[in-house]
């Protein structure tokens, strides 16, 4: 039995998913710093796009937490290095994460103890809360029945070209639980979803307890990680400057609709998550909120103009902000377009910022990744190159 306290990221992430595992090395950042045409991180194009779906199945039971604080403080470097990937169709993908918990006594024991936490989901603000809210407490670890029940409940789609991918970390034997894993390993190999086990302990003790086993039926990668392992970060003389970009990209958010305003709490809300659980943290997530990766459409005016079908004359006026109201039709395009160039400039300065940050980093320090991190992006980069992806 184990503990977990509490969750983020992915990240999934959430794992919710570097600069060695993508060969992203420091004269192509060195060379894009001076770059008039640093587009990458402003491809808006979503159409045709290939969309890659990770599901990460996390144990919440005892001695787990060192995993969970891997997941919050990595979930930003997974999702940044996706804005450095490209689909065979040139396009840059869409990266969607789901979480679930599972082996907490908190949990329903007629569920057999998981708890889907998060379906499928790109709204990195809402990943990364659930993430931080996961606590821990001791139960029972039912791998199988956790895979077998994220086939069934998430919506993975049909696309032969998305990638499919479910992570599964634990450290109790695989075989635990009335479902057999090989049959759920088969049912995610009918539906061309891959699993991959990262088993938390001795490399060994995971292939006798058949996590190795879990994951080559599918074709996916067993991995074994020190996940109390204290995660390195290297400061840098472009931190604080990042941080305070943060803040003047955060005013260019503006609401609207029913959720508005409390979507942009929670956006305040992650970025004081990330901060608390370390600067280096906040940092990586600014970068992220820089990308094409960070997209809040639902509730913000400027990402919802880049949709071919928006119109300003659409909007309700009392779904505004009270400033924006009473503006007409050519007043609020007018505000959008400056806030979006506002936007843009700041975006840009940030990826600047961060690449010299990173060419910092490779000259200082041999490694600055977490083992939950290297695990998952290893596999992600291998196995998306089944699906032609490439990292720049």
């Amino acid at each position: 039995m184990k503990s977990l306290k509490s969750i983020m990221g992915l990240t999934i992430l959430l794992g919710l998913t570097m600069g060695a595992v993508f060969g992203f090395n420091s004269s192509y950042k060195k060379s894009v710093i001076h770059s008039e045409n640093y587009q990458y991180f402003m491809d808006k194009g979503r159409k045709g796009n290939n969309t890659v779906k990770i599901a990460l199945l996390l144990d919440t039971s005892n001695s787990m937490d060192g995993l969970i604080n891997q997941a919050k403080a990595q979930l930003w470097d997974i999702v940044n290095q996706f804005s450095y990937a490209k689909c065979g169709n040139g396009h840059r993908p869409e990266l969607q994460i789901a979480l679930y918990q599972y082996g907490n006594d908190g949990l329903s024991s007629k569920e057999g103890y998981i708890q889907q936490v998060i379906g499928f989901s790109s709204d990195l603000d809402e990943i990364s809360e659930k993430l931080f809210s996961l606590s821990t407490n001791g139960g029972e670890e039912y791998c199988g029945e956790v895979i077998q029940t994220s086939l069934r409940q998430l919506d993975w789609g049909k696309n032969p070209d998305n990638l499919r991918m479910i992570f599964i970390a634990g450290n109790e034997p695989f075989t635990q639980g009335k479902l057999n894993y090989k049959d759920a390993a088969a049912n995610a190999r009918e539906k061309e979803i891959i699993v991959n086990t990262i088993f938390c302990g001795n490399y060994q003790q995971g292939i006798n307890t058949q996590w190795k086993k879990g994951a080559t039926l599918t074709g996916g990668e067993y991995m074994a990680i020190d996940h109390n392992k204290q995660i390195v970060h290297i400061d840098t003389p472009y931190d604080d400057i990042i941080i305070k970009l943060n803040s003047k990209l955060n005013s260019t958010y503006i609401s609207y609709g029913a959720s508005g305003n409390a979507k942009l709490a929670l956006q305040s809300q992650q970025d004081n998550n990330a901060m608390e659980l370390e600067e280096a943290v906040a940092v990586k997530r600014a970068v992220s909120k820089s990308s094409g990766m960070y997209k809040n459409s639902t509730w913000d005016l400027i990402d919802a103009s880049e949709d071919d079908a928006f119109d300003v004359a659409d909007l309700k006026k009392e779904e505004l902000p009270k400033a924006l109201r009473n503006k007409s039709k050519a007043e609020l395009n007018a505000f959008i377009d400056e806030k979006k160039a506002e936007r843009t400039r700041i975006q840009k300065e940030i990826q600047q910022l961060n690449a010299k940050r990173e060419v910092f980093i490779s000259e200082h320090a041999q490694q600055e990744k977490g083992e939950l991190e290297n695990a998952m992006l290893n596999a992600i980069k291998r196995q998306a190159a089944g699906k032609k992806f490439i990292w720049e």
